[in-house]
């Protein structure tokens, strides 16, 4: 019999997880305990906020069912690898859609795995290449874990940054997001040095390390990390204005286009229309833009209206087949 009640609780829960339903009389040979046993148990874990259902009758059991919380998952060895493996490859990448909340349920994860699980973790990322649609330069998922880390925790971060003129130069900061652009990584932080706000690339850090030194967030010129970063990178870039209108609803063109890129308006005409500044080559734009699942138009500048041209006539050439 398990007299260990907190342990006991873990195993149970862990059995519930399992997305099927669970005799009364199953759980308590399972758990080597009474069927009463069973019962107290269940409502600890209710009022712990697991949402566990339970139907009644000579067939009924309990199962654990979806709640307006999300409570503490209990993962076993092979679970924990897989989920830290995953993260790991889509945060090391940039991917697009995989932003700060993946970074920092990474952080969670690696920090509490064990020393056999971290290195098997290890082990399995240095052996497979992902496929990946961004381009931009791989990054270390440990220093995405130590960024995360120190923002969530309000702690100064230390760090050597290499210039994109290729100047190196140690800097002492104060994160606030890390902000992923499809392409890149980004840390937009208040810098201690410089005694003002900066964005740095995270594929261009070297030995992030937490100093362990708390302090209290300074308020952000703009009103998001993102509009931080699309100003900071148009001041460092030539930019140009773009407009486009798209025949689908503002939610569908505002899932497929980087935030970054501008926010979609209605037009009042079952469309709407994006504005904005980029810049990138108007042919990454192009191609950007042709994979956003509508029909558009572009309207401005001339460069990108031809570009879109040129790459449609190419498409539909490369369609036609032999001949």
């Amino acid at each position: 019999m398990t007299t260990d009640t907190p342990a006991r609780l873990l195993q149970l829960l862990s059995l519930l997880q399992t997305p099927r339903e669970w005799p009364g009389g199953e759980l308590a040979d399972r758990l080597r305990v009474s069927r009463r046993t069973v019962r107290r148990d269940i409502d600890r874990l209710r009022e712990l906020g697991y949402p566990v259902h339970a139907t009644k009758g000579a067939d009924g059991g309990y199962r654990l069912v979806a709640g307006k919380a999300m409570p503490p998952l209990v993962l076993d060895d092979e679970e924990a690898v897989a989920i830290a493996v995953g993260l790991r490859a889509g945060a090391g990448h940039a991917v697009e859609g995989v932003d700060e909340a993946s970074v920092r349920a990474l952080a969670k994860l690696e920090q509490v795995l064990p020393a056999r699980l971290r290195h098997r973790v290890s082990t399995l990322q240095a052996a497979t290449t992902p496929l990946t649609s961004g381009d931009g330069a791989s990054i270390a998922p440990e220093t995405l874990t130590v960024m995360a880390a120190t923002v969530a925790g309000q702690e100064r971060l230390r760090f050597a940054y290499r210039d994109k003129d290729g100047s190196e130069s140690r800097r002492q900061t104060e994160p606030y997001r890390l902000v992923s652009t499809g392409r890149r990584w980004y840390l937009v932080a208040y810098d201690l040095g410089r005694e003002d706000w900066r964005t740095f690339r995270v594929d261009r850090v070297r030995e992030p390390l937490a100093t362990g030194v708390r302090f209290t967030p300074r308020e952000l010129p703009t009103g998001s990390a993102a509009e931080f970063l699309r100003r900071s990178i148009w001041r460092r870039q030539e930019t140009y204005e773009f407009e486009v209108r798209f025949t689908g609803p503002v939610e569908t063109v505002s899932a497929q286009v980087p935030a970054w890129l501008g926010v979609p308006e209605e037009d009042g005409a079952g469309g709407c229309v994006l504005r904005g500044s980029s810049g990138e080559p108007v042919e990454w734009l192009a191609v950007r833009l042709a994979t956003a699942g509508c029909e558009f138009v572009v309207r401005s500048p001339g460069e990108l209206v031809e570009c879109v041209r040129e790459l449609g006539a190419r498409l539909s050439r490369a369609g036609a087949g032999p001949g």
